[in-house]
């Protein structure tokens, strides 16, 4: 029984090995998004039933539903699944090139250090405009960035100490965090914890677009780099000694998580453990490959946090909770779990 089957192009040097299961997989998760889309977009004080919302998005809906759909709720969603994808593929990446199962975007203090420059810009520059926020974010992740990355610098970066200095970061940020928001004005204060909570809520069209471009560049440019994942998961030496450029490489997928982690964060805020959870639950299902776990976990980061969003929107109606409530309130059991499941192993 074959399983693995392969795709090549006659006309350019280019060939993609893949398993079935993984892309058995993979089509399953990309109907189960798109079935949760139709039914999180029908869902709200107003339901509308799942044809009539085809029929809108189609363009061929009510005036009252392509306002209510079009304008409120599918922006959202798709914003909610781009997150959701981004930190799910920021965390696979964290976790293949450290080689530690508890490493994401929010644990290693890349997502602190944006909730850090987008918090000073709420609380400090409130009469600049809005559309900046998501700039911010990402300049405060991608300084971050760079001070872990020299503070663990000594001939090398190594994954243990990359991991520890990301830590320690993590924790120095979010009390800088909470400083920030103590010595704000009350007004500011809630708009900014309301913000580091997690929401995609008021969610438009233009934030939307601002982040698929981030999204649908660097997960490809990561899936380039799959080959590279899968030898640095052997270890610093076995890379080097296979003829791996292990430093040059290990910089580039980190600066291609940051960028996947800030632009996320930017539009989603500090939503929690999506880059923790995906990856553990699709190496579970299709094995460690890199070229598989990127993909699927992007795939089911999105459907996670759509799914959350959905919840969060509609189990409180007339409330809406910032989706980030629930995704912590599943991801902080599963990491106090994976805790005592490594706890005899050397990370």
């Amino acid at each position: 029984m074959k399983y693995f089957s392969a795709l090549r192009s006659g006309k350019l040097p280019v060939s993609i090995r893949f398993r079935r299961k993984t892309l058995s997989i993979a089509v399953a998760l990309i109907l189960a998004n798109l079935a949760v889309l139709i039914i999180s977009t029908g869902l709200g004080d107003m339901n509308i039933g799942p044809i009539d919302v085809v029929k809108t998005i189609l363009g061929r809906g009510t005036d009252d539903h392509t306002i209510v759909i079009q304008t409120l709720r599918l922006p959202r969603i798709i914003a909610a699944f781009l997150v959701g994808a981004s930190l799910a593929a920021a965390g696979a990446i964290l976790q293949g090139v450290i080689r530690n199962p508890l490493a994401s975007p929010d644990i290693i203090g890349i997502t602190s250090g944006a909730s850090v420059a987008a918090v000073a810009f709420i609380t400090y520059f409130s009469e600049v405009s809005i559309k900046w926020l998501p700039v911010a974010a990402m300049i405060g992740a991608g300084i971050t960035s760079m001070i872990i990355y020299s503070l663990a610098w000594k001939k090398g970066v190594s994954a243990i100490r990359l991991v520890l200095i990301g830590i320690g970061m993590n924790f120095l940020l979010v009390s800088l965090t909470k400083v920030m928001l103590v010595l704000s004005p009350i007004y500011s204060s809630s708009e900014a914890y309301i913000w580091l909570t997690g929401t995609v809520y008021g969610t438009s069209w233009e934030m939307v677009w601002a982040l698929l471009p981030w999204t649908f560049f660097f997960i490809p440019l990561a899936m380039a780099n799959a080959r590279n994942v899968n030898v640095l998961q052997l270890g610093d030496d076995i890379a080097a000694g296979v003829g791996s450029a292990v430093q040059r490489q290990r910089f580039v997928l980190m600066w291609i998580s940051v960028a996947l982690a800030g632009s996320a964060v930017a539009v989603g805020g500090g939503i929690s453990f999506i880059g923790l959870i995906a990856p553990h639950m699709t190496r579970r299902m299709i094995g460690p490959s890199f070229g598989g776990v990127l993909p699927v976990s992007a795939l089911i980061g999105g459907l996670i946090v759509v799914v959350a969003d959905l919840i969060a929107r509609t189990a409180f109606i007339p409330y809406d909770i910032p989706v980030g409530v629930f995704t912590a309130g599943v991801g902080a059991p599963f990491f106090i779990y994976l805790l005592y499941r490594n706890r005899n192993s050397r990370l």
